[in-house]
């Protein structure tokens, strides 16, 4: 008896995530996508384990840092920068081990690395999927199995995209929220200072896609740390909730005037992947011409001539259609593939997915 109640006890303490009183866990939006001979659901989990740490000498040092030592802060403008950094200043969680509950099934995830960061891609069989009770809109609420004793929840979310139909693929920085990424203090500011900033039209643009029913990514080189407050940016301006791809950062690998640094070795290593994953989706990516999006999209045309069905770059640089660099850029491509845009409202010819 007593080896068994010891055994129970085993398994009941694997069968819960390691965590300590003090430790937090973020659930990044979850992706699910069927097998090519459709006979399985594939899971991606991503997410970082934490702990926060003394805000006081590092607060000083990220502002500094950030170009921004020398700025009279206001009260509001110091708010919002505690608030936008805080997960800067955390002490990132090796060799943790989250459970989550799926149903009635228990799903170990991958051990955390250095950076407190954890993925792991499930599989799933169709009758698994469907005791989910997967929600008409295809999402599911899971959550993490805690220690006993400890009544946190920590919950995430999955959204399982039917293997057709059409997808957008959105940069973030000054394609629907204004950044000003050419000028590295309106940057920083923007970023850390000053309330997130819808794009003029773009909500409306992205709610008719919505209404077409395409699913959204929305691809960022910022760091996962400015996750939580861009994902409530996206949801607070009505903006079609989506999938995020961001850039894993810490402040050991780097310095942080490199967090928003060129994105053209990042961006298409996250978005090559869901191209692979949904061979049979149309999709139209959408960016601006602040940096290198229109060279990674048309590279990406050329690469998935089949899947990548429109191009619209927001023109922020002042440089339309006919200037050299779109011509040498998206050369050889159809006319028709692409679009520089300044006002979503009167490109009419992007409106609509057909």
């Amino acid at each position: 008896m007593a080896s068994a109640a010891i055994l129970m006890a085993l398994e009941c303490r694997a069968q819960t995530s390691n965590l300590k009183s003090d430790e937090q866990v973020v659930f990044y939006p979850a992706c699910g996508w069927q097998s090519k001979d459709g006979k399985w659901w594939h899971v991606e989990i991503h997410g970082c384990v934490y702990e926060f740490e003394g805000r006081g000498l590092a607060l000083a040092l990220l502002r500094k840092g950030l170009g921004l030592g020398d700025v009279e802060m206001t009260m509001a403008q110091r708010a919002v920068f505690a608030e936008r950094v805080r997960l800067f200043m955390v002490d990132n969680q090796r060799g943790k081990q989250v459970v989550i509950r799926l149903g009635p099934q228990a799903q170990v995830l991958n051990s955390t690395g250095p950076n407190g960061h954890y993925t792991a891609t499930l599989r799933l069989s169709l009758e698994e999927v469907h005791e989910l009770k997967v929600s008409a809109g295809g999402t599911f609420e899971f959550e993490a199995i805690m220690p006993p004793g400890d009544g946190r929840q920590f919950k995430g979310l999955i959204r399982f995209y039917p293997p057709e139909g059409w997808f957008v693929i959105s940069d973030i920085d000054d394609t629907i929220k204004i950044t000003e990424v050419n000028d590295s203090s309106a940057t920083m500011r923007n970023t850390f200072l000053e309330p997130f900033r819808p794009v003029p039209g773009m909500v409306e643009l992205y709610r008719e896609w919505e209404r077409a029913k395409a699913g959204f990514f929305y691809v960022s080189a910022s760091p996962w740390q400015l996750y939580l407050p861009l994902s409530e940016f996206v949801r607070s301006n009505g903006f079609p909730d989506g999938n995020f791809q961001m850039k894993v950062f810490r402040l050991k690998d780097g310095s942080m005037t490199s967090i928003l640094e060129d994105p053209e070795k990042y961006k298409p290593g996250v978005i090559e992947p869901i191209l692979k994953r949904f061979p049979n989706r149309r999709f139209v990516l959408v960016g601006d011409s602040g940096e290198r999006d229109p060279e990674i999209y048309a590279a990406l045309a050329r690469k998935y001539p089949q899947q990548v069905a429109r191009i619209l770059i927001r023109n922020v640089t002042r440089q339309n259609a006919g200037a050299p660099r779109y011509e040498k850029t998206f050369g050889g491509l159809p006319r028709s593939l692409w679009e520089v845009f300044e006002d979503p409202a009167a490109a009419k010819q992007i409106r609509g997915l057909n």
